[in-house]
């Protein structure tokens, strides 16, 4: 039985808080990593000194531990704290960020009305500037990915709308990531708000489609492009209109342009400037052409297969890291063969799906370098959870298991919780965590149950 609309809307406000306050909760006074240091000089020297250049960023020199002086990276990373964020192009005798530069931009607009508000500085009130920038980017992405999947799982009923929502909000790599600046869970939540535009009809839904389409393309040239094609292939196929098509590209397109000026008036190239080996010859820069993502990246086809099957299934894998996602495999075949009337938006979300995974595969092999399983895949939850979404309103027998997985899935959320975003090593445990999840899930799977 659905609950009435009043009843709804007081979970979904209930959702919506909840989601606050894990952000608020979880944002971190500090950069915990090259990552998010590498963009919060981006967003500090575009505000303070006006400039895309980082030389002078509290994040690129942080001042001596031994001083009283307030510090960007946490008081016991020696390594941090010495030589900064490494996460930067060498371009014309100045330092830049690697990282995409449209996403800076929000994240500086959002710094200035804070400094305009509060006299907020980053060079002096690091912690409440880390902190903040962290709540208004990644926590505010965390907030409205939980809000769209929770608005997706509502056709199925109370009970198995709580379990999908409370499996993704706390059982997934989304919980991590609200915690420090990045881009994976920005463009998490860009893909979860397309989700209520799979079939666009109205000219509004279409520019909004459009809208969200160049928006992902900013922040992941890898990825982005990928969702890009396959959601045009979508609308194409669903409304079978040239103009619709048209117009969804043409709302896209300001977005476009403005990612690829950025990166001509930054670096001089059309294509990502962290793939060009020439921006890296600077003293101490820990990448090279070898380990640069962005090309053909492995010695053999074998090396290939191997580090593909490992992206999914080994010690940093995005399945194990987001238990739930073990039912797409069985489901996708069984939706498939089903033939239900959301076929081709499935078709388009294992298209997205495997298309994301294997733009990575092909063009990387550091398993996205220091990061809570595969930082590249965070957005994959979004076609990920669609599927089990439309699982569940078919058969509903899988909510026992996804009942199961994401009971263990909670364990392995509060570790990486706790271990945040850039953690070096595996989350504890994760092996007998892991193999607890699919052993319980098999033998309840395949036990004799009376029907």
């Amino acid at each position: 039985m659905h609950p009435s609309a009043a009843v709804s809307r007081g979970i979904t406000l209930a959702v919506v808080v909840i989601a606050a306050l894990v952000a608020l909760l979880s944002a971190r006074p500090f950069a915990g990593s090259w990552n998010d240091g590498s963009r919060l000089a981006t967003v500090e020297c575009l505000v303070d000194y006006g400039t895309w250049v980082i030389d002078q960023s509290i994040f690129v020199q942080p001042p001596p531990a031994s001083t009283a002086a307030p510090l960007p990276y946490p008081a016991g990373d020696t390594l941090l704290l010495s030589r900064g964020t490494q996460d930067k192009l060498f371009i014309d005798g100045h330092y830049y960020s690697d990282k995409s530069p449209v996403p800076a931009l929000y994240l500086a607009a959002i710094y200035r009305v804070l400094q305009g508000t509060t006299g907020l500085v980053a060079r002096t009130e690091p912690a409440r500037f880390c902190y903040l920038l962290t709540l208004f980017s990644s926590g505010l992405a965390y907030v409205i990915s939980v809000f769209c999947i929770d608005r997706l799982a509502q056709s199925l009923g109370t009970m198995t709308r709580l379990l999908v929502t409370a499996s993704f909000a706390f059982a997934t790599i989304a919980l991590p990531y609200a915690r420090q600046v990045n881009n994976h869970i920005l463009i998490l939540a860009v893909c979860c708000v397309l989700l209520s535009f799979l079939n666009p009809k109205t000219r509004g839904q279409l520019i909004a489609a459009g809208l969200l389409l160049g928006a992902a393309y900013t922040i992941d040239l890898g990825i982005g492009p990928v969702l890009v094609l396959s959601f045009i292939g979508l609308v194409a196929y669903r409304t079978r209109s040239v103009g619709k098509v048209t117009l969804v590209l043409l709302a896209a397109f300001p977005l476009f342009f403005l990612h690829h000026y950025f990166n001509w008036r930054i670096g001089g190239t059309f294509g990502p400037a962290n793939a060009q080996p020439a921006f890296f010859l600077w003293p101490g820069a820990p990448f090279d052409a070898s380990n640069l993502t962005g090309g053909w990246a492995h010695k053999s086809i074998g090396h290939f297969v191997a580090y593909a099957l490992d992206l999914l299934f080994g010690k940093r894998g995005l399945l194990g890291h987001n238990l739930a996602l073990f039912l797409t495999l069985p489901g996708v075949v069984v939706l498939l063969r089903s033939r239900v009337k959301e076929t081709p938006e499935i078709i388009w979300a294992v298209s997205f799906f495997v298309g994301g995974w294997l733009v990575y595969a092909i063009t990387s092999n550091n398993y996205s370098g220091l990061s809570c399983s595969i930082r590249w895949f965070v957005p994959l939850l979004a076609p990920g959870y669609y599927l089990l979404v439309v699982l569940l309103r078919y058969v509903s027998r899988y909510r026992a298991e996804l009942v199961i997985l994401t009971l263990f899935g909670l364990v392995e959320g509060a570790l990486m919780w706790w271990k945040g975003p850039w953690m070096p090593h595996m989350v504890p445990g994760f092996w007998f965590i892991q193999g607890g999840a699919l052993l319980a899930w098999l033998l309840y799977r395949f036990s004799p149950r009376k029907s």
